[in-house]
């Protein structure tokens, strides 16, 4: 390149910066980045409050209802009612002012803020530009979001079982074909991206990845009744389930009893659906590999379609909840606990408030009667001695009972097949 040719392309380069100089404001000292940081910056929270409210918690919001549920994964009234819930149990949520008499940011922009982060999975800055929050309060609000769900609808909405619900299970289980059955269990995987790196080894599987199990029951619903979460992603299912304490009540003699009459033969013992992993226990039913008689390939057939009812609720959960579908940034294990069980909780309400709109609708007090009260009874006494505990352990873990009850499974769906099949 000639010397004249590169003066030239020089000057022409200087007179576009100059052009593009004289169009941006001349910045003071105090705002050039090199000289001192900004650390605080007028996000003008008000409007973000203001253009929340418009679109969709107005008397006419922009947004109408379909489209809050899609975005909000649930209806308005379910969400508000979130919303004062944690409200009222945490300050933190309160709308106070400064000392300047400027109000700060409202509980429905911290609570959607935390929503939107759990619904979508996006990062925490990722809220700043429509809800005028900052990344840190975003984090901060979604810490304190599951936390107040937790603590105040866990005990509701993670819980076991009561009459009603166990009544309504059984009826369910039976209309299905497997009487005695109250849901279908199974694990799921939560990648954990920060992992540490002297817990890799421990916390990663078969795909190499570093995970964290979930093990849940679910029913037909999906409501979600047993979650455990926790254990490394090295282990496989059956030593999730050693450690897991979903048989405690079983055990210790505090379960439901349950007696149900199938085949000519008496239970006293309810079941779930499982996969081929889990051990041949009492309380497992299990399906048939590779098939060969048409009783068999029938009940393997029902059997798998029902108990994909937990594999649908996994498919559900990370549906509504995107963070739960990717890598976990978050670096607390602990934290990462509480953020799956808010999600579940979340969940579960609102497959108790949109239950009527499901095409199977089961109401639970139409299942509870005084022949139900004699036939499924709970028990709060505790354990009087190891000899009891023992003798429920053997009679949990029973490969014969297991068997017995399988048989008398497959004899009831071919007795109870339609003519097509």
């Amino acid at each position: 390149m000639s010397h004249t040719r590169f003066v030239q392309r020089n000057r022409q380069t200087d007179e576009i910066i100059s052009e593009l100089l004289i169009n941006i404001p001349e910045m003071t000292i105090r705002d050039r980045p090199h000289t001192t940081r900004r650390r605080y910056c007028d996000r003008e929270r008000e409007k973000g409050e203001k253009l929340l409210m418009k679109d969709y918690f107005a008397e006419i919001p922009t947004y109408d209802e379909r489209t809050f549920r899609v975005r909000f994964r649930m209806r308005r009234p379910l969400f508000l009612r979130i919303v004062a819930a944690v409200t009222a149990n945490d300050v933190y949520f309160q709308q106070r002012r400064n000392c300047t008499g400027r109000k700060g940011l409202s509980p429905l922009q911290k609570c959607t803020a935390a929503m939107r982060v759990l619904a979508y999975g996006t990062s925490a800055d990722a809220q700043d530009e429509y809800l005028r929050i900052s990344e840190t309060v975003t984090r901060n609000a979604l810490t304190n979001f599951v936390e107040g769900v937790i603590s105040c609808f866990g005990q509701e909405y993670l819980r076991k079982p009561n009459q009603n619900d166990l009544a309504r299970l059984l009826h369910v289980g039976e209309e299905r074909g497997f009487p005695g059955m109250i849901g279908s269990i199974d694990c799921m995987h939560w990648q954990w991206k920060n992992c540490p790196s002297a817990w890799a080894g421990q916390y990663a599987g078969r795909s190499v990845l570093t995970t964290i199990v979930l093990e849940a029951i679910a029913s037909y619903d999906p409501w979600i009744w047993h979650a455990f979460f926790g254990t490394p992603g090295s282990c496989n299912d059956i030593n999730v389930l050693h450690r897991s304490p979903i048989f405690d009540d079983v055990l210790s003699g505090r379960a439901p009893n349950v007696s149900y009459t199938m085949n000519g033969r008496d239970y006293n013992m309810a079941y779930y659906l499982t996969d081929g992993i889990y051990p041949s226990w009492a309380a497992f039913v299990k399906s048939i590999n590779a098939p060969q008689l048409r009783k068999h390939k029938l009940f393997a057939k029902q059997q798998e379609a029902v108990r994909k009812d937990v594999e649908r609720a996994f498919g559900v959960l990370q549906a509504r909840f995107a963070l739960l579908r990717h890598p976990c940034l978050v670096w607390d294990k602990e934290m990462m606990g509480k953020i799956m069980n808010a999600c579940i909780i979340i969940h579960n309400m609102i497959v108790e408030d949109e239950r009527d709109t499901y095409l199977h609708y089961y109401d639970p007090s139409e299942f509870l009667t005084n022949e139900d009260d004699e036939h499924v009874q709970f028990s709060m006494e505790r354990i009087a001695d190891l000899s009891r505990y023992m003798t429920n352990r053997a009679q949990l873990r029973n490969r014969e009972t297991h068997i017995t009850l399988k048989n008398d499974l497959i004899e009831h769906v071919w007795q109870n097949r339609s003519i097509d099949e």
